[in-house]
């Protein structure tokens, strides 16, 4: 009894210091808490799952439905309310208003004919760049922009680097954690963490090897998602779960695609620069008071990015319509 005691106490999404009853997302470092709760102790050995920030981000969906989910106050905000942001958050993407949309039938198409021409390797681990809003009702809203690459050995063996930084502004000040998981200035490349975690060969979805075929891929994601029947924001969802974990090849991206186009959910928006200045297709999904755009290669159907922004204002935040609540950039 006591370990799980402990395993509650440093899980712990809530600081000790919050204010009660406070509603509104999980910030990185509860988010990554939580992860912890819900799922270390099912798991063959520690893992950190997905992208800090992200499971707070499907929590906030919650805000839009009703559901109530706890905050971390942010009350350490840089010196106090007179001192400037760290990192300014960032605008939502802008898509061309003169761009012809591509569907997602049409892409998949696309993904499909790239993959029978080769194209790069599925590969587990992940390099992805976030912008995360952390939000309380006793301080403004403030943007933590993170990059975080996972990659595993034949032994199966994996290390985990998360550094502070914003590739918009390089080598400007940014806003991080600190070794407490509260926020405060610190420099751009400033490394929060760099993990080294012992063998570990799950065989349940997303940490088992991803399936190249859509309908056996739409069973993978339901599973990992725990639903047997997904809908648009729950595939969104799962392929973020998806992205977080493993580096997509040609074959698995034409799967999602066609996975993606055969939902009917997402909206084709047009052409978009995403925020590490790459090309791409926008679809768009919407639900009360959130939108969701999907940033995806023109050609090969690859996801570049994952934007959520606000589109009704949540004053108790400082939240106004259009503001980016998490923005996420995939690489290879």
């Amino acid at each position: 009894m006591a370990d799980e005691l402990d395993l509650l106490r440093r899980a712990n999404p809530v600081p000790a210091d919050a204010p009660p009853l406070a509603d509104g997302p999980l910030d990185h470092r509860g988010a990554r808490h939580l992860d912890r709760l819900l799922h270390e102790r099912t798991r063959p050995t520690p893992s950190r799952g997905p992208l800090p920030g992200r499971r707070g981000v499907r929590l906030a969906w919650g805000l839009a439905t009703g559901a109530v989910v706890a905050v971390t106050a942010l009350a350490l905000l840089l010196g106090g309310p007179s001192a400037p942001p760290a990192v300014a958050a960032p605008r939502p993407l802008a898509v061309r208003a003169d761009a012809t949309p591509v569907s997602l039938d049409r892409l998949a198409e696309r993904a499909e004919a790239a993959a029978a021409d080769g194209g790069p390797a599925l590969r587990k681990g992940t390099h992805v760049q976030s912008w995360s809003l952390g939000m309380s009702d006793d301080a403004p809203p403030i943007t933590l922009p993170e990059e975080r690459v996972v990659r595993w050995t034949a032994d199966g063996r994996h290390t985990e680097l998360v550094v502070a930084t914003d590739p918009r502004h390089p080598g400007r000040p940014v806003i991080g954690e600190d070794a407490d998981g509260n926020p405060r200035r610190v420099e751009d490349g400033h490394v929060i963490s760099d993990t080294t975690y012992p063998p570990s060969w799950s065989d349940a979805p997303p940490h088992s090897r991803p399936p190249h075929d859509p309908d056996r891929l739409r069973a993978y994601l339901e599973e990992a998602q725990h639903t047997d029947a997904m809908n648009t924001s729950q595939l969104l969802d799962a392929a973020d779960l998806l992205l977080d974990n493993w580096t997509l090849g040609a074959r698995e991206s034409a799967a999602l695609v066609r996975l993606l186009a055969d939902s009917g959910g997402l909206r084709p928006a047009g052409e978009v620069t995403d925020r590490l200045g790459r090309h791409g297709q926008a679809y768009v999904h919407e639900v009360t008071g959130v939108r969701r755009m999907l940033i995806m290669n023109p050609d090969t159907g690859a996801v570049l990015g994952l934007e959520t922004t606000f589109t009704e204002a949540q004053p108790e935040y400082g939240v106004a319509p259009g503001d980016v609540m998490e923005y996420s950039a995939w690489t290879r």
